[in-house]
């Protein structure tokens, strides 16, 4: 088949959340995508129709005061007429998202990036990872350190710039572009493989 093409729909408030894109961006093209980072907030018409031929669409922004940004707000009411056609009907979707505190309502964030997708019909690809950082033998430089399931989940200082996020959960959102280039790429195959 040919390289499944992965979107990264995001938007940044202060920089981490662009780090944290970047990263999805190249574990996708080191498992074979087609990769694409879009900002939501300066969507253009061409961007649009980068996202209605892609195979995948992960879905990222901050967490702010327990959800996705204003900005990824406005880029989901703008989806609407993606939803009313069906459009991305049977895409792939994930997600990932960053906050100030380890926990820091991430997680309704990430659920929120879940019912999106399922009200656009489409499929999503968890983290598939086990949590680590949770023994007396992990660290906080192990994948997935924060335990979070469904999607890639970060924390940065809020007092420190996007230099600062963690190195494991770059190595988690890494993780991630390749999860969905990789499931992409197995749906890809069944669509394509002859009827038994």
């Amino acid at each position: 088949m040919t390289s499944p093409v992965v979107s990264i729909a995001h938007h940044s408030g202060y920089g981490h959340t662009a780090v944290l894109a970047e990263a999805v961006r190249s574990g996708a093209v080191q498992a074979g995508a087609e990769a694409h980072l879009i900002k939501v907030d300066e969507i253009t018409e061409e961007q649009w129709a980068v996202l209605d031929r892609s195979d995948a669409i992960v879905f990222g922004s901050p967490t702010y005061m327990g959800t996705a940004s204003a900005a990824f707000h406005a880029f989901a009411e703008a989806t609407s007429a993606r939803w009313a056609t069906q459009d991305w009907k049977d895409k792939l979707a994930a997600g990932f998202t960053n906050s100030g505190s380890k926990s820091g309502d991430k997680l309704h964030t990430l659920q929120y990036f879940q019912i999106l997708a399922a009200q656009l019909g489409m499929h999503w690809v968890n983290l598939g990872l086990l949590p680590g950082w949770n023994s007396s033998t992990g660290s906080d430089t192990d994948l997935n350190r924060l335990g979070v399931f469904l999607g890639a989940a970060a924390q940065t200082n809020v007092d420190e710039g996007p230099d600062a996020v963690h190195k494991a959960d770059l190595a988690t959102a890494e993780h991630l572009g390749r999860r969905v280039t990789e499931t992409a790429k197995a749906f890809g195959a069944g669509r394509t493989a002859p009827a038994a």
